[in-house]
Protein backbone atom coordinates (compact mmCIF):
# COMPACT_ATOMS: atom_id res chain seq x y z
CA UNK A 1 0.00 0.00 0.00
CA UNK A 2 3.15 2.07 0.50
CA UNK A 3 4.04 1.50 -2.67
CA UNK A 4 3.68 5.03 -5.32
CA UNK A 5 0.59 4.91 -7.43
CA UNK A 6 2.05 6.68 -10.00
CA UNK A 7 4.97 4.34 -10.48
CA UNK A 8 3.05 2.14 -13.48
CA UNK A 9 3.18 5.17 -15.32
CA UNK A 10 6.57 6.14 -15.20
CA UNK A 11 8.57 5.81 -18.60
CA UNK A 12 10.06 2.15 -18.84
CA UNK A 13 13.89 1.72 -19.34
CA UNK A 14 16.27 -1.06 -19.51
CA UNK A 15 19.58 -0.57 -18.97
CA UNK A 16 19.38 3.29 -19.02
CA UNK A 17 17.94 3.39 -21.92
CA UNK A 18 14.35 3.92 -22.91
CA UNK A 19 12.50 1.27 -24.35
CA UNK A 20 9.09 2.82 -25.07
CA UNK A 21 9.56 2.94 -28.90
CA UNK A 22 9.90 -1.20 -28.74
CA UNK A 23 6.36 -1.04 -26.43
CA UNK A 24 4.75 1.42 -29.29
CA UNK A 25 5.82 -1.18 -31.86
CA UNK A 26 4.63 -3.99 -30.30
CA UNK A 27 1.32 -3.96 -31.60
CA UNK A 28 2.17 -4.38 -34.93
CA UNK A 29 3.75 -8.07 -34.06
CA UNK A 30 0.23 -8.77 -33.39
CA UNK A 31 -1.71 -8.08 -36.40
CA UNK A 32 0.49 -10.24 -39.41
CA UNK A 33 -0.53 -9.37 -42.84
CA UNK A 34 -2.42 -12.35 -44.54
CA UNK A 35 -0.19 -14.01 -46.82
CA UNK A 36 -2.35 -17.50 -47.78
CA UNK A 37 -4.94 -17.18 -50.23
CA UNK A 38 -7.33 -18.58 -47.60
CA UNK A 39 -7.15 -16.89 -44.43
CA UNK A 40 -7.61 -18.26 -41.19
CA UNK A 41 -10.51 -17.67 -38.64
CA UNK A 42 -8.50 -14.77 -36.66
CA UNK A 43 -7.36 -12.89 -40.06
CA UNK A 44 -11.15 -13.08 -41.09
CA UNK A 45 -12.49 -11.50 -37.98
CA UNK A 46 -9.65 -9.17 -38.00
CA UNK A 47 -10.80 -8.23 -41.81
CA UNK A 48 -14.37 -8.02 -40.27
CA UNK A 49 -13.92 -5.73 -37.70
CA UNK A 50 -11.89 -3.42 -39.84
CA UNK A 51 -14.33 -3.10 -42.72
CA UNK A 52 -17.46 -2.54 -40.05
CA UNK A 53 -15.68 0.39 -38.62
CA UNK A 54 -14.77 1.90 -42.11
CA UNK A 55 -17.93 1.67 -43.26
CA UNK A 56 -19.23 3.46 -39.94
CA UNK A 57 -16.46 5.77 -40.35
CA UNK A 58 -16.26 6.77 -43.90
CA UNK A 59 -19.98 7.22 -44.38
CA UNK A 60 -20.22 10.87 -44.01
CA UNK A 61 -17.05 11.27 -46.18
CA UNK A 62 -16.89 12.66 -49.69
CA UNK A 63 -14.00 11.13 -52.30
CA UNK A 64 -11.37 13.47 -50.21
CA UNK A 65 -11.83 12.61 -47.17
CA UNK A 66 -11.97 8.80 -47.52
CA UNK A 67 -8.26 9.67 -48.56
CA UNK A 68 -7.56 9.35 -44.89
CA UNK A 69 -9.43 6.07 -44.49
CA UNK A 70 -5.73 4.05 -43.27
CA UNK A 71 -5.18 6.61 -41.67
CA UNK A 72 -7.81 6.25 -39.60
CA UNK A 73 -8.33 2.46 -39.46
CA UNK A 74 -4.34 2.57 -38.15
CA UNK A 75 -5.13 4.66 -35.48
CA UNK A 76 -8.01 2.95 -33.74
CA UNK A 77 -6.38 -0.07 -34.09
CA UNK A 78 -3.05 1.13 -32.58
CA UNK A 79 -4.89 2.87 -29.76
CA UNK A 80 -7.34 -0.10 -29.34
CA UNK A 81 -4.41 -2.58 -28.80
CA UNK A 82 -1.95 -0.33 -26.70
CA UNK A 83 -4.75 0.47 -24.21
CA UNK A 84 -5.71 -2.97 -24.03
CA UNK A 85 -2.27 -4.14 -23.71
CA UNK A 86 -2.20 -2.23 -20.87
CA UNK A 87 -4.06 -3.84 -18.73
CA UNK A 88 -2.49 -6.91 -18.26
CA UNK A 89 -0.25 -6.80 -15.34
CA UNK A 90 3.13 -5.58 -15.04
CA UNK A 91 2.29 -3.56 -18.27
CA UNK A 92 2.95 0.28 -19.41
CA UNK A 93 0.39 1.97 -21.08
CA UNK A 94 2.09 4.80 -23.94
CA UNK A 95 -1.64 6.05 -23.86
CA UNK A 96 -1.41 7.34 -20.08
CA UNK A 97 1.66 9.99 -21.49
CA UNK A 98 -0.18 13.21 -22.53
CA UNK A 99 3.15 14.07 -24.28
CA UNK A 100 2.52 10.77 -26.96
CA UNK A 101 -1.14 11.26 -26.89
CA UNK A 102 -0.22 14.82 -28.08
CA UNK A 103 1.98 13.96 -31.17
CA UNK A 104 -1.04 12.00 -32.34
CA UNK A 105 -3.55 14.52 -31.87
CA UNK A 106 -1.86 17.78 -33.04
CA UNK A 107 -0.20 16.66 -36.40
CA UNK A 108 -4.08 14.87 -37.41
CA UNK A 109 -5.70 18.03 -35.98
CA UNK A 110 -3.05 19.99 -38.36
CA UNK A 111 -3.54 18.00 -41.15
CA UNK A 112 -7.28 18.35 -41.37
CA UNK A 113 -7.40 21.85 -40.64
CA UNK A 114 -4.69 22.58 -43.33
CA UNK A 115 -6.23 20.32 -45.87
CA UNK A 116 -9.72 22.73 -44.95
CA UNK A 117 -8.15 25.94 -45.68
CA UNK A 118 -6.49 24.86 -49.04
CA UNK A 119 -9.41 23.20 -50.20
CA UNK A 120 -12.30 25.07 -48.82
CA UNK A 121 -11.11 28.56 -47.35
CA UNK A 122 -14.29 30.28 -47.26
CA UNK A 123 -15.85 27.64 -45.65
CA UNK A 124 -13.22 27.46 -43.08
CA UNK A 125 -12.79 31.21 -42.62
CA UNK A 126 -16.95 31.21 -41.96
CA UNK A 127 -16.70 29.34 -39.07
CA UNK A 128 -14.63 32.04 -37.47
CA UNK A 129 -17.82 34.55 -37.76
CA UNK A 130 -21.04 32.89 -37.98
CA UNK A 131 -23.73 34.70 -39.82
CA UNK A 132 -25.90 37.51 -38.52
CA UNK A 133 -23.65 37.50 -35.70
CA UNK A 134 -24.17 41.70 -34.33
CA UNK A 135 -21.03 43.86 -35.38
CA UNK A 136 -19.79 45.39 -32.08
CA UNK A 137 -19.16 41.21 -31.09
CA UNK A 138 -17.53 40.17 -33.91
CA UNK A 139 -13.86 40.24 -32.54
CA UNK A 140 -14.55 38.76 -29.18
CA UNK A 141 -16.61 36.07 -31.37
CA UNK A 142 -13.23 35.68 -33.47
CA UNK A 143 -11.16 35.25 -30.73
CA UNK A 144 -13.67 32.89 -28.91
CA UNK A 145 -13.29 30.31 -32.04
CA UNK A 146 -9.81 30.91 -32.71
CA UNK A 147 -9.34 30.04 -29.31
CA UNK A 148 -11.60 26.60 -29.73
CA UNK A 149 -10.17 25.69 -32.59
CA UNK A 150 -6.55 24.99 -31.07
CA UNK A 151 -8.15 23.88 -27.89
CA UNK A 152 -9.25 20.83 -30.19
CA UNK A 153 -5.66 19.00 -29.89
CA UNK A 154 -5.55 19.45 -26.85
CA UNK A 155 -9.41 18.22 -25.82
CA UNK A 156 -8.55 15.19 -27.92
CA UNK A 157 -5.11 14.04 -25.75
CA UNK A 158 -6.49 15.06 -22.27
CA UNK A 159 -9.48 13.20 -23.06
CA UNK A 160 -7.72 10.15 -23.64
CA UNK A 161 -4.99 10.33 -21.31
CA UNK A 162 -7.45 11.23 -17.96
CA UNK A 163 -9.82 8.01 -18.66
CA UNK A 164 -6.77 5.54 -19.13
CA UNK A 165 -4.84 7.05 -16.06
CA UNK A 166 -8.00 7.38 -13.93
CA UNK A 167 -9.10 3.72 -14.88
CA UNK A 168 -5.54 1.77 -14.24
CA UNK A 169 -5.18 4.37 -10.78
CA UNK A 170 -9.03 2.92 -9.47
CA UNK A 171 -7.70 -0.68 -10.57
CA UNK A 172 -4.77 -0.42 -8.55
CA UNK A 173 -6.31 1.43 -5.48
CA UNK A 174 -9.01 -1.58 -5.37
CA UNK A 175 -6.29 -3.99 -5.85
CA UNK A 176 -4.41 -3.01 -2.97
CA UNK A 177 -6.80 -2.35 -0.71
CA UNK A 178 -8.15 -6.23 -1.79
CA UNK A 179 -4.97 -7.61 -1.00
CA UNK A 180 -4.74 -5.57 2.29
CA UNK A 181 -8.01 -6.79 3.64
CA UNK A 182 -7.70 -10.43 2.93
CA UNK A 183 -6.04 -11.39 6.39
CA UNK A 184 -8.32 -8.59 8.27
CA UNK A 185 -11.98 -9.54 6.86
CA UNK A 186 -11.68 -12.23 4.28
CA UNK A 187 -15.84 -11.31 3.70
CA UNK A 188 -14.93 -7.88 2.82
CA UNK A 189 -12.18 -8.71 0.55
CA UNK A 190 -14.26 -10.76 -1.65
CA UNK A 191 -16.46 -7.97 -1.68
CA UNK A 192 -13.72 -5.49 -3.34
CA UNK A 193 -11.99 -8.22 -5.59
CA UNK A 194 -15.99 -9.14 -7.59
CA UNK A 195 -16.10 -5.05 -7.42
CA UNK A 196 -12.07 -5.46 -8.96
CA UNK A 197 -13.06 -7.66 -11.59
CA UNK A 198 -16.03 -5.90 -12.64
CA UNK A 199 -13.98 -2.68 -12.85
CA UNK A 200 -11.56 -4.83 -14.96
CA UNK A 201 -14.10 -5.53 -17.40
CA UNK A 202 -15.58 -1.97 -17.53
CA UNK A 203 -11.69 -1.05 -18.29
CA UNK A 204 -11.69 -3.36 -21.33
CA UNK A 205 -14.89 -1.95 -22.60
CA UNK A 206 -13.10 1.59 -21.56
CA UNK A 207 -9.81 0.83 -23.71
CA UNK A 208 -11.97 0.59 -26.59
CA UNK A 209 -14.33 3.24 -26.31
CA UNK A 210 -11.57 5.31 -25.95
CA UNK A 211 -10.25 4.33 -29.13
CA UNK A 212 -13.30 4.63 -30.82
CA UNK A 213 -14.01 8.35 -29.64
CA UNK A 214 -10.34 9.49 -30.57
CA UNK A 215 -10.78 8.29 -34.12
CA UNK A 216 -14.56 9.27 -34.16
CA UNK A 217 -13.27 12.80 -33.66
CA UNK A 218 -10.50 13.13 -35.75
CA UNK A 219 -12.78 11.64 -38.41
CA UNK A 220 -15.23 14.42 -37.66
CA UNK A 221 -12.92 17.69 -37.52
CA UNK A 222 -11.92 15.89 -41.03
CA UNK A 223 -15.46 16.23 -42.09
CA UNK A 224 -15.68 19.72 -41.33
CA UNK A 225 -12.77 20.90 -43.56
CA UNK A 226 -13.65 18.28 -46.51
Amino acid sequence: MNENLFASFATPSMMGLPIVMLIIMFPCILYPSPKRLINNRIVCIQQWIVNLILKQMMNIHNVKGRTWALMLISLITFIGTTNLLGLLPHTFTPTTQLSMNLAMAIPLWAGAVITGFRYKTKASLAHFLPQGTPVPLIPMLIIIETISLFIQPMALAIRLTANITAGHLLMHLIGGATLALVSISPTTASITFIILVLLTILEFAVALIQAYVFTLLVSLYLHDNT
